[in-house]
């Protein structure tokens, strides 16, 4: 398929374009590939993996905060969620082991976010909760009880 013509059905049919890729790719046709936007979705998907692992860690830095900050609401459901969210991490750095090397930015950037949405579900002030991170990785995934 000329360049055109893989451009035009990347725009309109992403999911014919994707399999017309792959069986380009696995007959060896690199000089028949949109390797262009193969490329681009390559790059997509690496930042998708960071952003799951942000996501997974706004949920646990969450509950982490909830847990300290609320002693009297503590239950089974909030514990639940912080062990499979765990486990939920520990299988994403399995799966990807280079997104380590992201572990400090990516903390960083789930505790704003963990931070804002306890101060949110919690009705305490902002103020409440360390303006930082209280935890590093390693200890917000120890699996002694929060």
């Amino acid at each position: 398929m000329s360049e055109t013509g893989a451009n035009d059905l990347y725009d309109r049919d992403f999911y014919a374009w994707a399999n017309e890729q792959a069986a380009l790719l696995r007959a060896g046709k690199l000089s028949d590939a949109d390797v262009a936007n193969i490329a681009e979705e390559i790059e997509s998907m690496g930042r998708s993996e960071k952003r799951e692992l942000v996501s997974r860690l706004v949920v646990l830095l969450l509950h982490l905060l909830k847990w300290q900050y609320q002693p009297a609401r503590r239950g089974r459901s909030w514990q639940v969620t912080i062990e499979n969210t765990r486990d939920e991490l520990d299988r994403h750095m399995i799966d990807n082991p280079s997104l380590k090397a992201k572990l400090p930015e990516a903390m960083a950037d789930a505790y704003r976010r963990a931070r804002r949405s306890a101060a949110a579900e919690t009705d305490l002030p902002d103020i409440t909760f360390p303006a930082e991170c209280p935890w590093t990785f390693e200890q917000a995934m120890q699996d002694a009880e929060p």
